[in-house]
């Protein structure tokens, strides 16, 4: 066949036509991505009596696309080996982001070690998981996703996943500048939705901001709470806010806690070898502790009720006993607290007051790949 110079040309023409086509169809169906994902800095917003000793890497700064890159990736379970689970199943947000369980169930059924742990004003937090074994939230996200009893998944097969939903490369690149998507982006993105999970809006918030007038029993919890006692005195007290105290209810502290005098769980002595650490674990918040249960490490406690009667009368001793559970009673020379029915009853209704329904129900930690029909928040 001879090589017509118009026939080439009308060739030429045609690839272009056929390659600015292509790119129109990729552009548009990026923009259809994009159009309506929020971009620009997000604005964390708390009270002021939370303090700003917030923590957010200089290299994951939190915008409005990583957020929402980082909702869906919270809830996407592609993220996991059997495309099953997300970070959603064990952190379900009505459970203010628990599940329920003393403890959680795998890609391979496996339960895992510990309770899981709420997910509660991270913002402020330094130390993860019940030993603190772990900094910061990307590290954190980590050990979840890729831990052969949980997610069970690389993160290098993730993101190989990720890469073949062009949802999904659209918005790596809206939030991190290029569609490069890799596990460290898909940790920063997490992290950042994390880091809004703000609790600021419960009972005891109001109460301290002069919009809530609590009942009598909330009233006398709150002081039985916040009071050491002093049998000597008179004053009676339930020692919580030595652990516990401050308007976000969260130390970052580490105590053995009385729950066993040989512990089958040794805690942080694991990682220090220390037996001053043994049975030693993490505080948690006692925000939305009513939604929580059940409670401890191990989840051996069903109720309120049986966390407060372990403090008032079954403290367990043994020389790694957190220093401020030693003595502390109401009665003379006693063991433990001894705190009376009735004031058991107060504490718990206190416990009550730190549930923020405002939390649980926010459209904006939804899991959004649920349609709107399906999803209760919505």
């Amino acid at each position: 066949m001879m090589n017509n110079p118009q026939n080439k040309k009308r060739q030429d023409k045609s690839g272009a036509y056929i390659l600015l086509l292509f790119c129109l169809v990729i552009l548009f169906s990026a923009w259809d991505y994009y159009s309506n994902v929020p971009v620009g800095p997000y604005q964390l917003i708390y009270p002021s009596n939370f303090g700003n000793r917030i923590n957010i890497p200089q290299d994951n700064p939190t915008t409005k696309q990583g957020v929402y890159l980082g909702r869906l990736l919270f809830y996407e379970p592609k993220l996991s080996a059997n495309n099953k689970l997300s970070c959603g199943s064990c952190h379900q947000q009505d459970k203010a982001f628990t599940d329920g369980k003393a403890f959680s169930e795998g890609v391979d059924g496996v339960p895992t070690p510990r309770n899981s742990m709420s997910l509660t004003n991270l913002l402020w937090t330094r130390r993860f998981f019940w030993d603190g074994r772990v900094t910061g939230l990307e590290s954190q996200a980590a050990v979840p996703l890729t831990n052969e009893h949980e997610m069970g998944q690389a993160l290098a097969v993730s993101a190989k996943k990720l890469k073949a939903d062009k949802q999904y490369t659209a918005l790596f690149e809206l939030a991190f500048g290029d569609p490069t998507i890799t596990g460290d982006r898909i940790l920063k993105a997490i992290a950042q939705f994390e880091r809004t999970l703000i609790s600021a809006n419960s009972r005891y918030d109001q109460y301290l901001h002069g919009t809530y007038q609590p009942t009598t029993d909330e009233l006398k919890g709150m002081e039985l709470f916040n009071r050491d006692p002093e049998p000597e005195k008179g004053i009676r007290g339930a020692n919580c806010a030595r652990c516990h105290g401050g308007v976000k209810n969260y130390s970052e502290l580490f105590h053995n806690n009385g729950l066993d005098s040989i512990p089958k769980d040794n805690g942080i002595e694991a990682q220090s070898g220390l037996a001053s650490d043994r049975g030693r674990f993490k505080v948690p918040t006692l925000r939305n502790i009513a939604l929580t249960g059940p409670y401890m490490h191990d989840g051996r406690f069903k109720t309120l009720q049986d966390v407060v009667d372990h403090y008032s009368d079954h403290i367990r001793q043994s020389v790694a006993l957190s220093t401020f559970l030693r003595g502390q009673s109401n009665e003379k020379n006693g063991k433990t607290l001894k705190l009376l029915p009735e004031e058991k009853k107060q504490l718990v209704a206190f416990l009550n007051m730190l549930t923020d329904y405002t939390f649980v129900n926010d459209p904006r930690f939804s899991d959004p790949h649920q349609p709107a029909s399906k999803n209760k928040h919505l």
